[in-house]
């Protein structure tokens, strides 16, 4: 292990464009919001595009907005749009013996819900690796990047944030990480350049990024 994680305890990871990049599976679970949204509120489907969107946009999460402006049950809709085919996720073994090598805790921290985050796993066959998934619904409909959801991911886990990684596709999440205490990192294609100073490290792809730190 590299020196300069030598004292990390706990290892955090976003779900979505982070532990797997499918467009298969995203879109079909957009569909199925963009769906929902329009039966609920009888609009038509491009209306509810652009409400499922906005409120994505504002909240970090279009459940958030659907509960908050339109009393939408968001433990039903979570399961709902979740509802879909997981079997287009190909089993990663590599990943998970990367994530394995990581000493300390590691946790699932995502936006979803309606167990779409064991499900995840499950068909990647990295559960095992994990302690827990603190999802949406865990976080009390606080989603990152809301201080609340990073307040109460540290208060359920009791991980201290300055002994702690933040792993993301997402540069907005590491921010309010950062101001926390969290070590940050960044993974996808395309980063911005230069890298916004809350923003530790990063890698293209999530497995370069864990393979540089076993190194």
């Amino acid at each position: 292990m590299a020196s300069p994680f030598a004292s990390i305890e706990a290892w955090v990871f976003d779900l979505d464009n982070t532990l797997y990049s499918t467009p298969l599976l995203y879109d079909a679970v957009g569909e199925r919001m963009t769906a929902y949204i329009a039966r609920a509120l009888a609009i038509s489907d491009a209306e509810a595009l652009v409400l499922r969107e906005r409120y994505f946009d504002d909240y970090g999460a279009t459940v958030v907005g659907l509960s908050r402006h339109h009393a939408m049950d968001a433990h039903d809709f979570l399961a709902h749009v979740h509802d879909v085919d997981y079997s287009v996720l190909d089993p990663d073994p590599e990943l998970g013996a990367l994530i394995e090598q990581l000493p300390g805790r590691k946790i699932v921290f995502t936006n979803g819900g309606g167990g779409h985050g064991q499900r995840a796993l499950a068909q990647l066959a990295i559960a095992h690796c994990f302690e827990l998934v603190f999802d949406i619904e865990a976080a009390g409909l606080a989603p990152k990047p809301q201080h609340a959801a990073y307040e109460r991911l540290i208060a359920a886990c009791g991980i201290d944030p300055t002994k702690s990684v933040l792993i993301e596709d997402s540069a907005r999440n590491l921010e309010p990480a950062r101001a926390l205490g969290f070590t940050t990192m960044l993974v996808g294609e395309g980063l911005p350049s230069p890298l916004p100073d809350y923003v530790h490290h990063d890698a293209p792809d999530l497995k370069t990024l864990l393979r540089a730190i076993a190194a």
